[in-house]
């Protein structure tokens, strides 16, 4: 007679027999292109589709969710459009928009989806997933902005200041050399621990490679990520681009690095959201721009940040440019992002036509942060500059009315105008920080007064190739502590004045 069957021990083998058996169904939801034009496409059937969410058509091209209606998905493609039609099946992938970025971009050309674009194989090293949006920092895991990033451009460090975190606008109509301000500064962080990301929004490839030979004249593409949306690529990865190169920005804040972000140019921003909004019949508004475009440059910006010390006390500092119309900074856009930024850089066309380049309208620029951002040494040396320049600037208008000046008037034009002579300065040629401190303590003293404002700018570079061989230990020392004592001001003085005598009257007696 067989043995009573245990249920115990059928349990068991049972068990044993479906282990390892994946018993888990996953369900892609799918959907369908009802219709597609100018890299946007409405899709049918993906009923949890979440805003900014990655989707994948069956060819492989990526789109990104910007419209939840009733009854379809509006989506921006990250491909060609032409690649798609009607009726192809898209998939959910699940992932938030996000770029992946890793140490080894730094030096490279590459596009908003991470594709280098300069011939030089694909990036290697660990790959880290940063989403293109991100809640921007509170309050709280902030700190004060305190730090200076010097431009090495003697009229912005002097007078409008830039510290690390700040965003601080370049608005300017086109051609009055507002990439090259942006330019400029990032030549000047050589050897400062910085790490620089150009974004280049609309712009023409053939303009986009001669910053990157520029940069790579200089030794500056070492340290630097440009990243680039030609104005030959489609609106969504115009749109997509500067947060793109602000989540790489991100990568590098939180390891307790310092970034310098530049976005050229917002305008052209602008108007690639304009151009998917219209298409994704969202209401237009003043300028036919939708009525969230100030939230575009905002939730942007907002993300550039001097970070705590328990967050490693990293920086990101944007400087994000804007192409005005005849000098119009009241215009739409110009004003919304007047408003986010922490000051701004404002270039002339009548000054740059008139050669003082860079063409910086003291009267309208300004830094919000102001003296937090400068070393003692320049704030010291600095003085009353701007109030000098004011002066200057209501006595020339005067000047045009009256032939007949008196001596006092004579003396205080021709100081002004070797002022503004010393704050000319050569493209792709920044000052260190000792340099602009030894020019400006000479100027302010009056030991330029006696030079013709025509020779002022030669005679500034002699004297400070001078004063850097006498005053060597000072020099470093103003480097080193960005400290500057009035015993300092008193020594540099008296070597300029030394040098201007010998300079004007080479046979008398020193």
């Amino acid at each position: 007679m067989p043995d009573k069957i245990r249920p115990s021990e059928v349990s068991e083998v049972l068990l044993q027999q479906l282990k390892g058996i994946n018993t888990s169904i996953q369900f892609d939801e799918v959907g369908a292109v009802l219709q597609v034009s100018d890299g946007v496409a409405r899709i049918y059937g993906l009923l949890h589709a979440e805003a900014n969410e990655l989707l994948e058509f069956e060819n492989g091209v990526m789109g990104v969710v910007m419209n939840l209606e009733e009854d379809n998905v509006g989506a921006v493609l990250l491909g060609a459009t032409d690649l798609i039609k009607e009726g192809m099946i898209v998939k959910r992938t699940g992932r938030i928009a996000s770029i992946r970025v890793s140490e080894n971009m730094l030096g490279r050309v590459i596009d908003p989806l991470g594709v280098p674009l300069d011939g030089r194989g694909t990036v290697g090293g660990e790959l880290f997933e940063m989403p293109l949006e991100r809640k921007a920092p509170g309050v709280i895991y902030r700190q004060p902005v305190s730090e200076p990033l010097q431009t090495g451009i003697k009229a912005i460090d002097a007078m409008i200041p830039i510290g690390r975190g700040q965003r601080e606008l370049i608005i300017g109509d086109r051609q009055t050399g507002k990439t090259a301000i942006a330019l400029d500064t990032i030549l000047n962080q050589k050897d400062q621990n910085v790490v620089c990301i150009y974004v280049a929004i609309g712009q023409k490839a053939s303009s986009v490679a001669q910053l990157v030979q520029a940069l790579q004249a200089h030794d500056a593409l070492r340290y630097t990520i440009v990243l680039c949306a030609a104005a030959s690529d489609s609106a969504p990865l115009q749109y997509i681009a500067p947060y793109a190169g602000c989540a790489m920005g991100e990568y590098f804040m939180h390891q307790g690095r310092d970034v310098l972000i530049v976005y050229d140019d917002l305008s052209k921003h602008a108007v690639a959201y304009r151009a998917l909004s219209l298409l994704l019949k969202r209401s237009p508004g003043r300028e036919a721009y939708p009525g969230d475009v100030f939230y575009l440059h905002s939730r942007l910006l907002e993300r550039a940040a001097h970070l705590a010390d328990h967050l490693g006390g990293g920086s990101m500092t944007a400087l994000p440019i804007v192409e005005t119309q005849a000098g119009d900074v009241s215009a739409y856009i110009p004003t919304n992002i007047i408003s986010i930024t922490d000051g701004q850089i404002f270039l002339e066309s009548s000054l740059f036509f008139a050669g003082q380049r860079p063409a910086v309208n003291v009267g309208l620029s300004v830094s919000r942060v102001g003296g937090a951002a400068q070393t003692k040494a320049m704030k010291k040396a600095a003085g009353a500059i701007r109030l000098e320049l004011a002066q200057y600037r209501e006595m020339e208008v005067f000047m045009q009315f009256s032939s007949d000046l008196d001596d006092a008037t004579r003396r205080q034009l021709a100081y002004g105008q070797g002022l503004m002579q010393l704050l000319r300065q050569e493209q792709s040629h920044p000052y260190s920080q000792h340099a602009q401190v030894l020019l400006l303590v000479s100027a302010l003293g009056h030991v330029f007064l006696p030079v013709p404002p025509a020779q002022v700018r030669s005679t500034a570079q002699k004297l400070l190739a001078a004063l850097e061989q006498q005053l060597s230990a000072l020099c470093s020392r103003i480097d080193t502590t960005g400290q500057l004592t009035d015993g300092d001001c008193a020594q540099i003085l008296d070597a300029a004045k030394r040098f201007i005598a010998q300079q004007l009257n080479p046979d008398g007696e020193h």
